[in-house]
């Protein structure tokens, strides 16, 4: 059995906290969280039937980057086939696991969706997946894609899938407000 001195503890101790303040330092990709940032209108289109015209929607879209730099909060503002529909979101990068988070909860559901994934090499898309147990379809996978396309627009694509391979999906547009 091996005992460590109070000052080996101590050490052990001081570099855990370093390594910890290392992973919770923001870096390169919490800057492109940064970029979507801001006031956002949004104009919307959802295909709950592939076979049939999208219905169409317009709302508002606030995000901010909060506790110093690490997270991207969203708050969206509009409606859903006529009915009011409201929705906030958190996203970050995970520097041990590399990867983006993200979680999702809305009006529509008492659930909290859960998704991960990564950014394209010039990191321009954010790609995200995640599953879900939908009371009514059952489990559900979503992918959710991000693209900024420049400073005073960005897009969103987001597809569900249920468990008879069934596609829904939503596309939309956010437009910098000025």
């Amino acid at each position: 059995m091996t005992v460590q001195t109070k000052q080996e503890c101590k050490m052990d101790m001081q570099e855990l906290m370093r390594k910890y303040q290392q992973l919770a330092t923001p870096g390169a990709p919490h800057k492109l969280l940064s970029r979507m940032e801001g006031s956002w209108n949004t104009k919307m289109q959802h295909w709950m039937d592939p076979d049939q015209p999208p219905t169409e929607s317009e709302g508002t879209c606030e995000r901010k980057m909060i506790f110093g730099g690490r997270y991207l909060q969203e708050e969206y503002k509009g409606d859903m086939m006529g009915t009011p529909f409201n929705g906030i979101g958190y996203m970050g990068y995970d520097n041990h696991t590399k990867k983006y988070v993200m979680t999702w909860f809305d009006s529509m559901s008492t659930g909290i969706y859960f998704f991960e994934g990564d950014a394209s090499p010039d990191g321009k898309t954010i790609t995200l997946n995640g599953r879900y147990n939908d009371a009514i379809k059952g489990p559900v996978k979503w992918r959710i894609v991000n693209k900024i396309g420049d400073d005073n627009t960005q897009f969103f694509e987001m597809t569900m899938i249920d468990s008879k391979n069934n596609e829904e999906k939503c596309a939309g547009t956010y437009t910098r407000r000025r």
